[in-house]
C-alpha cells in the first residue's frame, strides 16, 4: 500500500513572506512580567506553505503553531520524544489491528465546544478525503476503508473511512487494513487533531482565525508579518503556558531576525544563521542552545527523469556521496552543530530505536579518487554538470550547497562540474519539487514526526508514499516496510525495517549529508527556554522576566 505517513520538512526559519524586521518593539511582545513569568514572547518565525488546517500542514513553520494550539490523544515528551497520553484515557487493542480509544472527558476547544470522540472522527475522515486535497491525507493510509474515500485513482467511492465507529461521547474504534503494533505511538502527531464543529459549520471563518484545544489560542494574523497567540486561560491540560502568548514575526532572513535579537528586538530565534554560529558563544554566552534533534539533511533525486534512474546511476549517486567532505563542511559552516550522517535516520532514536552508525560505510567517507571513478564508470554527471537546488531565502543554504559543489568539483577536477541553483522562497522551492519539475539533486531535510524509525523510512522512500517527492520505488523495500509494520514484536519491526534501509544504501536512494541539531538563541528577557527533540521551542514553558 501506499506510505500512511507524512511529515514536516525541516525548513530552518525560512519564510515565504516579505521581512519584519520587529524593531522598537523592546523584546517585541508587551510589558514584563517582574519576575512572575507572564508577558509575550516574541519569536522569529515564517509564514506556512499552506492554512493550517492539522491534517494539511506537513513544514515546521506551520507545525510550530499547531504545537500551541492543539491537543492529541498522544504528545511526545520534550526530552525523550517518548509517547505519552494526552487526550488518550486509553488505548486498547488485542492484535494489533482493532483498536479502542476512550478519551479524557472535560477538555473543551477554546470557542467553549467539548472535545469528544466525534471531535476525532469528523477531524480524520475530513483528512482522509480525497475531496478536501490535505497535504497529510496518508497518516490515515492504515485505517480501513481508506481505498474507498482516498483511491489511487479515480473518484472516491465513500465520505468515510469505515474502520473509524464512535461507540459513545467519549469512545471510538479504529479498525486498520493491516497489523501496525506502534500505530498508538503515531497519535501526537498534529494530523491526528481533533477539529470543533466550527471548522465544519464556516470552514472560512475558522481558517481565517483557527480554534483550538492546546494551551493559546490565534488572537490575530497578518501573512508575511506577524502571527500573535496568547495563553487560553481555560485550557485543561497540565502543560499551561508560562507566559502570557507568543508573537511569531515573519523574517525571509535569519540573519536579520539574529540581528534584532542581539538589538533587543525580539526575544528568540530559533534557527542561529550557519554565518553566525562562530560568533554565537560569545554574542549570546549561556543564552545559545545547541542540542541534538530528530532531523536529517539529505540530497534527494528526481528518479522520475530518466537520466537519475537508468543502469549505473547508483554509482553516479554514490560517487556523489563520496566527494562531499561531510567533515570540513560540519566543522567550518555548521560550527558543529551538524555531524556528518552515516545511515538515513537519527542518533535520537538510540540503537534499540533503529539507529545504525556507520550503515553508510565507505559510500560516506570522503574519498575523491573513488569518486571520480564511481561516477565515471556510472556515466558522468547527466548533462555534463550538477545543479544543485535550494530555497535562497535563507543565507545557511548557499553556504553549505557551495561548499559541496567546492568538494565534488575539487573531486572531479572541474570547476564547474557543480554548482548550486538559487529558487527564490521555501513555498516556491517546494511547489517545483511537488510538481516533479527538478531535473537534479535538491536539498532535502527531514524532521520525525514521532520518534520510530518507521518515520525516517517509510514516508520518503515508500512507492508513492507522501513525501516520497524524488518518486524513488523499489519492490524489496516495500516488501520489508510491510512486514516490519505488521510485527508486533517490537525489537523484530525494527530489525526488519533495518533491513529495509540496507536497500536504501545499497541503491543510493538518497544522499545522507548531515544530521541537524536544534539550534536557538533568546534575549536575557526569557527564561527556561529549551527545543524538543523535534527542534522546535517549548513555548508554553518559556517564562518572561
Amino acid at each position: 500500500m501506499r506510505g500512511a505517513t507524512h511529515a514536516k520538512w525541516a525548513a530552518g526559519a525560512a519564510a515565504i513572506a516579505l521581512a519584519a524586521t520587529g524593531c522598537g518593539s523592546g523584546g517585541g511582545g508587551g510589558g514584563g512580567g517582574g519576575g512572575s513569568g507572564s508577558g509575550v514572547v516574541s519569536s522569529s518565525w515564517g509564514d506556512p506553505q499552506n492554512p493550517l488546517e492539522p491534517a494539511n500542514t506537513n513544514e515546521v513553520q506551520g507545525g510550530k503553531v499547531l504545537d500551541m494550539i492543539f491537543r492529541g490523544l498522544k504528545r511526545y515528551d520534550a526530552k525523550t520524544g517518548a509517547a505519552q497520553d494526552m487526550l488518550a484515557q486509553k488505548i486498547d487493542t488485542s492484535d494489533s489491528q482493532n483498536f479502542t480509544i476512550t478519551v479524557k472527558s472535560g477538555w473543551k476547544f477554546s470557542n467553549g465546544e467539548a472535545v469528544t470522540a466525534r471531535s476525532f472522527v469528523d477531524a480524520w475522515n475530513y483528512g482522509a478525503s480525497l475531496k478536501n486535497n490535505q497535504k497529510n491525507a496518508y497518516f490515515f493510509g492504515y485505517i480501513d476503508g481508506y481505498d474507498k474515500v482516498h483511491p489511487d485513482t479515480g473518484s472516491q467511492s465513500a465520505d468515510k473511512l469505515s474502520g473509524l465507529k464512535v461507540t459513545g461521547t467519549d469512545t471510538f474504534t479504529v479498525k486498520l487494513n493491516q497489523k501496525f503494533s506502534t500505530f498508538p505511538d503515531t497519535l501526537g502527531y498534529v494530523a491526528y487533531a481533533p477539529l470543533p464543529k466550527a471548522f465544519f459549520d464556516d470552514h472560512a471563518a475558522w481558517l481565517k482565525k483557527p480554534v483550538g484545544n492546546g494551551p493559546y489560542s490565534v488572537s490575530s494574523y497578518s501573512k508575511g508579518s506577524l502571527m500573535s497567540l496568547r495563553k487560553w486561560d481555560g485550557y485543561s491540560g497540565t502543560d499551561k503556558a508560562q507566559n502570557d502568548g507568543v508573537d511569531l514575526k515573519v523574517y525571509t532572513d535569519n540573519n536579520t531576525a539574529y540581528t534584532d535579537l542581539l538589538a533587543g528586538n525580539l526575544d528568540l530565534v530559533d534557527d542561529v544563521p550557519a554565518s553566525q554560529l562562530k560568533n554565537v558563544k560569545t554574542d549570546l554566552g549561556g543564552r545559545y542552545i545547541n542540542t541534538p534533534a530528530g532531523i536529517i539533511q539529505t540530497l534527494a533525486f528526481p528518479f522520475y527523469d530518466k537520466n537519475w534512474d537508468k543502469s549505473g546511476s547508483e554509482k553516479v549517486r554514490k560517487g556523489l556521496s563520496m566527494a562531499i567532505d561531510r567533515a570540513q563542511i560540519t566543522d567550518t559552516i555548521f560550527q558543529k552543530t551538524r555531524t556528518p550522517a552515516s545511515d538515513w535516520t537519527s542518533p535520537v532514536l538510540g540503537k534499540d530505536g533503529g539507529f545504525q552508525d556507520g550503515l553508510c560505510g565507505g559510500s560516506c567517507t570522503y574519498n575523491p579518487t573513488e569518486a571520480k571513478k564511481l561516477i565515471q564508470e556510472g556515466g558522468g554527471l547527466p548533462g555534463g554538470q550538477l545543479k544543485i537546488s535550494y530555497n535562497a531565502d535563507t543565507g545557511s543554504h548557499k553556504e553549505w550547497v557551495d561548499a559541496v559543489c567546492h568538494s565534488v568539483n575539487n573531486a572531479l577536477g572541474n570547476d564547474k562540474a557543480c554548482v548550486g541553483n538559487p529558487i527564490g522562497t521555501f513555498a516556491d522551492f517546494r511547489n517545483q519539487i511537488t510538481q516533479h519539475k527538478m531535473s537534479g539533486p535538491f536539498r532535502a531535510g527531514w524532521q520525525m514526526d514521532y520518534p520510530l524509525i518507521q518515520n525516517f523510512l517509510q514516508p520518503l522512500y515508500y512507492t508513492n508514499a507522501s513525501s516520497n517527492d524524488g518518486k524513488w520505488s523499489n519492490k524489496d523495500f516495500d516488501k520489508l516496510v510491510d512486514r516490519a509494520n505488521a510485527e508486533t514484536d517490537r525489537a523484530k519491526a525494527v530489525s526488519l525495517f533495518q533491513q529495509a534501509e540496507g536497500v536504501v544504501r545499497d541503491n543510493m536512494a538518497a544522499i545522507p549529508l548531515w544530521y541537524q541539531n536544534g539550534s536557538a538563541g533568546y534575549s536575557d528577557r526569557v527564561s527556561n527556554v529549551a527545543l524538543n527533540q523535534f527542534s522546535v521551542p517549548v513555548y508554553d514553558e518559556i517564562k518572561v522576566s
